[in-house]
């Protein structure tokens, strides 16, 4: 925008810094941000959708499979193995706590 002011014989021309398209852009960048988001959440829902749609493919297709053989027990690894064939315990004996008087 450019007014002109004058002061006596001589004119002034001041220039707005600001052009139509950036004060338009000013004004809508409110809702330029609002599609923004609206977009993201779109995208994000479309996305929860196909993860759990292809969750539900995968978790019946498990389902529908025949089994497999079971594991091999521990016996069949062989008689010197002996790993596994011995439970794994584990003991705990409380220990006295002495605290310092100072």
């Amino acid at each position: 925008m450019t007014t002109a002011t004058s002061l006596g014989d001589t004119t002034f021309f001041s220039l707005n810094m600001t052009t139509r398209g950036e004060d338009f852009l000013y004004k809508s960048s409110g809702a330029i941000v609002a599609a923004i988001v609206v977009v993201v959440i779109i995208i994000f829902t479309v996305v929860l959708i196909l993860l759990k749609m292809y969750n539900r493919k995968m978790r019946t297709r498990r389902e529908l499979e025949p089994k497999g053989p079971k594991p091999a027990s521990p016996s069949a690894l062989g008689p010197n193995s002996n790993r596994g064939q011995q439970p794994a315990t584990v003991t705990f004996t409380p220990v006295e706590v002495h605290m310092e008087n100072r």
